[in-house]
């Protein structure tokens, strides 16, 4: 970094990378630099958002341009822009999943090891996450970790303009776009990932995953995982349950954090907001951390091994034999 504003380049102006994009620009300590995308939506919308920008013809002048890159394109491209970026000397902000391709996953993580990198987990910056770390020595020991996520369909509402590759069970569903974070979580409480045993139901043809089930170790904690589509009312519900030996709390719905009461009632912390209202401050927190990176700092952003880790219970799952 040449000065004390992070130069930020974002490679893929998608929903994600839009959400960083417009954090980033309510961000005093990032100024976004360069941009690409190569379709015509995306450069509609980030004239409408950011005309002094305007679209690069390509994405290694968005790496040229950059201190930092975020690589925000579908995943299949991750990793040729995270080679990109790092040959040329910037630190790495990838989108998760790692990649498409588990093998070709490895290896880069193995390629890249020691360089300034790390992997979009915004749990690694969530205040409803920090509450749960505060209230984490009222439970006593972690006992067990019960995950549940519900979708109405798949993919959500707001998210049909990317279907083409969301629905499809080469890159996308709900496991590696959802329950991943939720995995995160369970291997920040508990240690790496190790799936035990899963089960996993897919439509006819290439549709993604409509019903899946897993047993899994984060360290010595073990986590139950199941998750749906068409099982709930709601557009998506998910609990993230943490039972210690003196207690239990849980992650609700992206950012309510609760913890169980003497009196068998789940109190909600005080300062709690929808998920859409906390987004931006975790998102602000990402980019403090991704300048730290940048200036080759520790920082807690989520590490390409822990994204690793994360991406082969993922694909476990996934490959389990079809319900």
């Amino acid at each position: 970094m040449t000065s004390d504003r992070l130069k930020l380049g974002i490679i893929g102006l998608g929903i994600m990378g839009e959400r960083l994009l417009r954090a980033a620009l309510a961000h005093p300590g990032t100024e976004v630099v360069a941009v690409w995308d190569p379709s015509a939506p995306a450069a509609a919308r980030l004239a409408g958002i950011a005309p002094e920008l305007g679209m690069s013809a390509e994405a290694g002048a968005v790496i040229a341009a950059a201190d930092a890159v975020y690589v925000a394109s579908p995943p299949d491209s991750h990793i040729a822009h995270g080679k990109a970026a790092l040959a040329a000397g910037k630190a790495l902000f990838l989108e998760k999943p790692l990649a498409s391709d588990l093998v070709a996953a490895r290896e880069f993580v193995a390629g890249a090891r020691g360089q300034r990198a790390a992997v979009n987990f915004p749990m690694a910056s969530s205040p409803t996450v920090a509450q749960l770390r505060r209230w984490r020595p009222e439970i006593g020991r972690v006992e067990r970790i019960e995950i549940k996520a519900d979708f109405a369909g798949w993919p959500r509402g707001w998210q049909k303009d990317a279907a083409s590759w969301l629905s499809k069970r080469a890159e996308g569903g709900f496991t590696r776009e959802v329950v991943s974070h939720f995995l995160f979580l369970a291997q920040r409480w508990g240690g790496p990932l190790r799936l035990a045993e899963a089960g996993v139901t897919y439509p006819e043809g290439d549709g993604s995953e409509t019903a899946i089930s897993a047993r899994l170790w984060a360290g010595d904690v073990p986590v139950t995982l199941s998750g749906g589509v068409g099982t709930t009312t709601a557009d998506e519900h998910n609990l993230t349950t943490i039972i210690g030996s003196k207690g239990q709390l849980r992650l609700r719905d992206w950012s309510y954090g609760e913890k169980l009461e003497a009196d068998g009632q789940w109190r909600t912390a005080p300062d709690a907001m929808p998920n859409a209202e906390m987004r931006p401050l975790t998102l602000a927190g990402q980019l403090d951390k991704l300048a730290a990176l940048t200036r080759g700092e520790e920082t807690e952003l989520a590490s390409l091994a822990e994204a690793l880790s994360i991406m082969e219970a993922v694909e476990g799952i996934l490959a389990a034999r079809r319900g």
